[in-house]
């Protein structure tokens, strides 16, 4: 793969679960985290915030511990979310039939040239454009 793997929300919410049943996809997620190719969006980074911090979640993170985590993943490289990756969305949303907010993320990922995405949200092995679809929990 050329350029750095983008990561999905879901691996960043994987690194914080406390379920004894999300256990293994903690593991990899929490491995995932100690590389230094990887790469994420404003998007990525506003999603784990409004789902790790959701009262309803029975391992809710403090206001202070989610932005802490974030703090320390901007050590990624971090795609902001511009009219460019908008009308991207847009396009691959038409193309490729996805949900507006994961074409917002391959979108995020071709702007930064990531020849993977990492995901359990798509499907796994599908190519979009030149991005690689890959689950890593599977």
């Amino acid at each position: 793969m050329n350029g750095p793997r983008f990561l999905d929300t879901n691996v960043l919410l994987y690194s914080i679960s406390t379920h004894p049943a999300e256990a293994p996809k903690h593991a990899i997620a929490a491995a995932l985290l100690e590389r230094d190719d990887l790469a994420l969006s404003v998007q990525v980074l506003q999603e784990f915030y409004v789902q790790a911090t959701r009262a309803s979640r029975t391992d809710a993170l403090s206001h202070d511990i989610a932005a802490a985590l974030i703090r320390t993943w901007l050590r990624f490289t971090v795609q902001e979310t511009t009219l460019a990756v908008m009308l991207g969305a847009l396009e691959i949303k038409s193309r490729y039939r996805l949900s507006y907010w994961d074409a917002a993320i391959v979108a995020a990922a071709r702007a930064l040239g990531c020849g993977e995405l990492l995901t359990e949200d798509m499907t796994h092995g599908q190519q979009i454009e030149t991005i690689l679809i890959t689950n890593p929990f599977r």
